[in-house]
C-alpha cells in the first residue's frame, strides 16, 4: 500500500475572503499546495503580509508551499460609466477614447488603455467579457476609435474589454507589470505569471528582466489568446516557458468556448512531452463560490484535468471571494483522491523530449524500475528541482519524495506532479537518511517498504544526476 496523498496539486488564490494567517494556514492543511497573488487587485502593503503569513504558516506545518505573482497583463477595462451603466442597442455606434477622463452619459466612453494604437479597422472588440460584441469602424483621432455595436445589451464601470484579432506586437507588458515585477523581484516568489502571452518572444522578455534582477522565479505563460494558439506557434510557447496555465476564462472569450476543451488537453500534453508544468485555472469549482457542494458538471471537470495528467488545478473567486473557500478544497482534494485511485493518467502519444538525454532515461528507467518493484515511492536527490520535475513529467502512479539544500526548488516543486518536497542539507546520502527520518515516523506504515532513490556523484550540484539505487528497510 503506497502512501496516500494527491499527485495534482491545488493552486488557491487570495483574496478578500482568505487573506488572514489563520484561514492560509487552514488551507494548506485542508490542501492548497500554492497561492496565487492577484496583482490585478490590492496593493503592495497587502502583498507584503500575504507573503509573510503562507512563509510562516508554511514552516509552522512543514509543507513548501509555491507563491505565484500573477501579473495583469494588458487586461483593458473601460474607465467609470456614469451611473455605472449604459444601454447599448444594436447598429448603435461607441467611441472609446482613451483621453477621458470622466463619461457624462453618452457614447463616448472612457477606456484604461489607448486602443487606437493597436487596433485596425474591422476587428473585433468584445466589452463586458464578451456580453457585447461591436466592430470597429474608425479609427477617429490619436487616442479614440468608433465602433459598432453587434448586439443588444448593456455595460458596466471598468468591465474588461477582449480584442481577440489585435497584435500587440510584443507590447505585453505595461508600465503597472513592469512596476509589479520590480517589486517581486525584492520578495520571496516562486513563479510569475504572464498574461495575454503570444509569442515566445514575450516569455523571453520577461525572462531577461528575472535574470537581470536576479530572480530565481520561474515563468508561467498564460495561454489566453487566440494568437497563442495557433498550431505553430503553441509548442513554440511550452518550450520557451517553465510552465503554462490554461486561463480558460478570456480563451473562452477570445477563441470560443468550444475551443477550450481541446486547447486544455492539448497544453497538458505538450507540458508532458517537454517536461513542463501544467496549470488548469478558471471556474473549476465556480459553483461553490455561493453553494456548499460542487456541480456534478464541476467535479467531471477537476477528474477530466486529473486524467489528462494536469500538475496542478486552480481556484481563483472560489478561494478569493466564495463563502466556502475551504469546503471547495477539500472538496477539489476528494475529488483528485478518488479520481488518481480509480482511473489512470492518459498516455500521451508524443515521446517525451528533453534537452537532457542522460537525466531523462535516469528519470523513465527509474519510473518503470518503481513500478515492476512496487515501490512505495521514489526518492529524488535534487538541486535546482530539475530532477524531480522530470521524473514527474513521466507521470508516475507513487509519490515522489525530493530532497534538495535550496528551499527555492522545494517551494517550486509544490506546484510539481506527485512531488512532496524536503529541504536537507547537501550529503551524499541525503535520500537514504531521509527514507530512515521518513520510515521512523511511520510515514510509510508497518512492513518492508521498498524505494527507489535517483540520485547524482556529486551531491549540490546541478545536471549530474547519474545514479539509481533500491533500497528497502
Amino acid at each position: 500500500m503506497g502512501i496516500i496523498f494527491k499527485r495534482t496539486k491545488i493552486l488557491a488564490t487570495l483574496g478578500p475572503n482568505t487573506s488572514t494567517p489563520e484561514m492560509i494556514e487552514e488551507l494548506i492543511t485542508t490542501g492548497v499546495n500554492g497561492f496565487r497573488l492577484n496583482f490585478s487587485h490590492g496593493d503592495y502593503s497587502e502583498r507584503d503580509d500575504q507573503i509573510t503569513w503562507i512563509r510562516e504558516a508554511s514552516k509552522k506545518i512543514g509543507k513548501p508551499v509555491a507563491i505565484l505573482q500573477d501579473l495583469q497583463g494588458p487586461k483593458i477595462r473601460l474607465g467609470v460609466l456614469k451611473d455605472n451603466y449604459l444601454d447599448v442597442k444594436k447598429g448603435g455606434e461607441l467611441v472609446l477614447d482613451h483621453a477621458v477622463a470622466e463619461h457624462d452619459g453618452s457614447t463616448t466612453l472612457p477606456v484604461q488603455y489607448n486602443l487606437a494604437e493597436k487596433v485596425t479597422v474591422g476587428e473585433p472588440i468584445y466589452l463586458f467579457d464578451g456580453k457585447v460584441r461591436t466592430t470597429v469602424i474608425e479609427i477617429t483621432s490619436e487616442t479614440a476609435i468608433k465602433v459598432r455595436v453587434e448586439n443588444d445589451g448593456y455595460l458596466m464601470s471598468k468591465k474588461g474589454i477582449n480584442l481577440p484579432d489585435t497584435d500587440f506586437g510584443g507590447d505585453i507588458l505595461t508600465p503597472k507589470d513592469l512596476k509589479d515585477i520590480e517589486y517581486g523581484l525584492t520578495k520571496d516568489i516562486d513563479y510569475v505569471a504572464l498574461s495575454f502571452v503570444q509569442s515566445p518572444e514575450d516569455i523571453n522578455n520577461l525572462r531577461q528582466i528575472l535574470v537581470a534582477g536576479g530572480s530565481q522565479a520561474q515563468i508561467i505563460a498564460k495561454i489566453e489568446t487566440k494568437a497563442a494558439i495557433k498550431d505553430d506557434v503553441l509548442e513554440s510557447i511550452v518550450i520557451a516557458t517553465d510552465g503554462i496555465m490554461v486561463a480558460r476564462g478570456d480563451l473562452a472569450v477570445e477563441a470560443g468556448a468550444e475551443v477550450v476543451p481541446i486547447v486544455q488537453r492539448r497544453l497538458i500534453a505538450l507540458c508532458r512531452k517537454h517536461g513542463k508544468l501544467s496549470i488548469v485555472a478558471t471556474q473549476m469549482m465556480a459553483s461553490m463560490v455561493d453553494s456548499p457542494e460542487p456541480t456534478r458538471a464541476e467535479v467531471s471537470d477537476v477528474a477530466n484535468a486529473v486524467i489528462q495528467g494536469a500538475d496542478t488545478v486552480m481556484l481563483s473567486d472560489e478561494t478569493a471571494n466564495g463563502k466556502y473557500p475551504l469546503e471547495t478544497v477539500a472538496a477539489m482534494k476528494r475529488v483528485i483522491l478518488y479520481t488518481q485511485d480509480n482511473a489512470p493518467v492518459a498516455p500521451i502519444h508524443d515521446p517525451f523530449i528533453t534537452k537532457h538525454l542522460q537525466r531523462d532515461a535516469i528519470s523513465a528507467t527509474a519510473v518503470t524500475l518503481a513500478e515492476q518493484l512496487k515501490a512505495q515511492a521514489i526518492i529524488a536527490e535534487t538541486k535546482s528541482g530539475a530532477t524531480a520535475a522530470n521524473i514527474a513529467g513521466h507521470r508516475p502512479n507513487l509519490p515522489i519524495i525530493s530532497v534538495t539544500s535550496e528551499m527555492r526548488a522545494a517551494q517550486q516543486l509544490g506546484l510539481s506532479y506527485a512531488n512532496r518536497s524536503y529541504v536537507r542539507p547537501d550529503d551524499p546520502e541525503a535520500g537514504f537518511n531521509l527514507f530512515k527520518e521518513l520510515k521512523d515516523e511511520g510515514y510509510f506504515g508497518e512492513g518492508l517498504t521498498t524505494v527507489i532513490i535517483v540520485s547524482g556523484q556529486q551531491p549540490g550540484v546541478v545536471g549530474t544526476t547519474d545514479t539509481i539505487k533500491v533500497r528497502s528497510l
